[in-house]
């Protein structure tokens, strides 16, 4: 078997001394405020829902099927004398047309 060594890093690791941290960091801070200052990013804090809050979620969902429910029920409500309407055309069409044809 042949021994086969171990591929080396093809660079040095950069060691930075202490002092040129703050330097860094202060770079880095710069370049974080002017990409903030042109519409980089935006932080967003989200909060958990406590139980107050919960409720007015629940509160919500109730009033929103309540709604839709009211919604349904007055297109049916509407619906029933259209459907009466429209058979009672019937109806008299067809009476109409057999008494014309004697």
């Amino acid at each position: 078997m042949s021994s086969i060594e171990p591929e080396r890093p093809r660079s040095e690791p950069e060691i930075i001394p202490p002092d040129r941290v703050a330097e860094d960091e202060l770079r880095r801070a710069a370049r974080h405020a002017a990409y903030e200052e042109a519409g980089g990013y935006q932080r967003i804090y989200i909060g958990r829902i406590g139980p107050f809050g919960m409720m007015l979620v629940a509160l919500l969902g109730a009033a929103l099927a309540i709604l839709i429910v009211a919604l349904l029920i007055g297109a049916f409500l509407v619906a029933i004398p259209i459907a009466a309407l429209v058979v009672a055309g019937a109806l008299l069409a067809g009476f109409f047309q057999r008494v014309l044809r004697r």
